[in-house]
């Protein structure tokens, strides 16, 4: 069989993707997201909160958001509807964290939960705080040869 004949075969067995319509859902679901958080963003302003404090509770309020609604099965279901759109990536790093904990929860808090929390969002952590000290020896090494 060559390469051809086999992306024929897989070609009438995998799924049809509507691209143009997940495109569109994920444009306007991340949209009504977006929206959202800066109607609460404009509201806390108007209430005298300074700019940085008032984007800081709108990130707090999203992810407390997703993990509740990750406790109630909630957003993996619209994360499945608007795809990309829903899962921004606070909102998608808080329900990677919450639902390893729903998940092992009943094998106990050292063996279930302390142990299998961060088992998605790990990785995104070690990564995240290994790239950003690269980064700052970089951004510290280019200043040092100015």
């Amino acid at each position: 069989m060559n390469d051809e004949q086999y992306s024929k075969i897989v070609n009438n067995y995998a799924p049809s993707s509507p691209l143009f319509t997940d495109m569109l859902k994920a444009f306007f679901a991340g949209g009504i997201l977006c929206l959202l958080g800066e109607f609460f963003r404009s509201f806390l302003i108007s209430a005298d909160f300074s700019v940085t404090t008032a984007s800081t509770w709108v990130s707090i309020m999203v992810i407390i958001i997703a993990q509740i609604l990750s406790g109630f099965g909630i957003y993996e279901k619209a994360a499945k509807y608007a795809g990309a759109g829903f899962s921004v990536p606070i909102s998608g790093f808080a329900n990677s964290v919450v639902s390893p904990a729903i998940e092992y929860h009943t094998e106990g808090l050292i063996l279930g939960l302390g142990a299998k929390l961060f088992t998605i969002a790990g990785p995104v952590i070690v990564y995240g705080i290994t790239s950003s000290v690269a980064a700052g020896i970089i951004y510290y090494i280019g200043g040092l040869l100015k």
